[in-house]
């Protein structure tokens, strides 16, 4: 299987204005994976672009980078109540994973010392491996691997590592940006991949809208 590619109506780690217009115009777009991030957006209005996905049979994605406790809880009951598929990000806090325990939600959260808007990874490449299985022990659903923030090694050796060590999916988060990031994460194979901020600064298509770099996208992992 190849990883799945999550549209992210973000940009710059916070949801569009106009993220409701944007999801309308590539709805037919043959993408089954959809989300944005907790910030940029109300509750209101995050319900009712969860319903639309929802109503062109998407699975949806919320992903919080805000990381204190009480900010993480308050975004899982947003998640709860949106009816998203996923929670991804947070710190992982148990409160949280307590709090989804029985709910269709799945929580994957954010691996190693993470922080900052866009986010940053920290720490050693064992030290986020040991996270990992702290993360895995504690019984998330899989992990989030925002593996081109790392600020302190080799991007692709760590997420290397991280995927064929993983014992649940893990979802690679933030700047898959090129065809060449496209073919490496290809290779590494993760559950997974988001983009967003790529595909509203024209990386793919430099005089296209979002829906034509997103056609791009598609068309190239289709020859990969």
């Amino acid at each position: 299987m190849k990883p799945e590619l999550i549209v992210m109506l973000t940009q710059n780690d916070i949801t569009v204005d106009n993220a409701q217009k944007v999801f309308g115009s590539c709805r037919d777009l043959p993408v089954k994976f959809w989300g944005f991030k907790n910030t940029g957006i109300t509750p209101v209005d995050a319900k009712r672009l969860v319903g639309a996905m929802k109503e062109s049979n998407k699975i949806t994605f919320l992903e919080v980078v805000t990381y204190t406790e009480e900010s993480c809880l308050e975004n899982a009951k947003l998640a709860v109540e949106s009816e998203f598929d996923y929670l991804t990000g947070t710190r992982f806090f148990p409160s949280v994973a307590k709090f989804l325990e029985g709910t269709p939600v799945k929580y994957f959260p954010f691996v190693g010392d993470v922080g900052g808007s866009p986010v940053t990874l920290k720490g050693s490449v064992q030290d986020i491996l040991e996270d990992c299985k702290r993360l895995e022990r504690a019984g998330v659903h899989g992990l989030d691997l925002v593996a081109y923030r790392y600020a302190e090694g080799d991007p692709v050796e760590l997420a290397k590592q991280v995927v064929a060590q993983a014992s649940t999916e893990v979802i690679i988060a933030g700047s898959i940006s090129s065809y060449e990031r496209l073919k490496i994460v290809n290779e590494i194979n993760p559950f997974a991949f988001t983009m967003g901020s790529a595909l509203f600064e024209g990386l793919f298509v430099s005089d296209g809208d979002f829906r034509v770099n997103l056609q791009k996208v598609i068309e190239l992992m289709k020859t990969i």
